[in-house]
């Protein structure tokens, strides 16, 4: 009975995550240059909005917790379409520089994570993101800040949403 319950949870989890991606795909963004109007008509109102260095704002259009995405539209401080990607990929984590960047700036590169934790014993916060490491694994990027907000280390390892190894029996 367990193992049946616990087969249905999982079936109703990715059905949810194919279902929340599924949304994400059929959404298309205005082409770069569109005012910000257009970019929220075509994309809804985004999770949150983050300012940018350069006067212009970060949209949010979250994937996180469930799904392995998170797509940010960068918008010109003129409030015109930069951009509009899928952030939450290897080569994006590659450009976080450590010991520089801070929450903010994690926050305006891939937005809010799926999870957020502790390490007790160096006092940092941990956030987690889900993505498709290299798109094919399933992994959980962690990002890890010191008491000062500044990332400290990265580390990426399974996600044990997809992983029968961190199930309980």
């Amino acid at each position: 009975m367990r193992q049946l319950i616990d087969t249905t949870m999982r079936a109703a989890g990715l059905a949810l995550a194919l279902s929340l991606s599924a949304c994400a795909a059929f959404r298309q963004p205005p082409p770069p240059g569109s005012p910000l109007a257009a970019v929220t008509q075509a994309l809804g109102q985004p999770a949150a909005v983050y300012p940018d260095a350069d006067g212009g704002q970060v949209l949010e259009y979250r994937g996180q917790p469930m799904g392995q995405f998170q797509h940010m539209a960068r918008m010109s401080p003129d409030g015109r379409l930069l951009s509009y990607e899928q952030v939450l990929t290897s080569e994006n984590f590659a450009r976080v520089k450590i010991d520089h960047w801070t929450k903010d700036d994690i926050l305006r590169h891939f937005g809010r994570p799926a999870e957020t934790s502790r390490v007790g014993y160096k006092d940092y916060e941990v956030w987690s993101y889900r993505y498709k490491e290299a798109g094919v694994w399933n992994s959980l990027m962690h990002v890890h800040f010191d008491a000062q907000g500044v990332v400290r280390q990265m580390l990426n390892g399974p996600d044990p949403m997809y992983d029968d190894r961190f199930r309980h029996r």
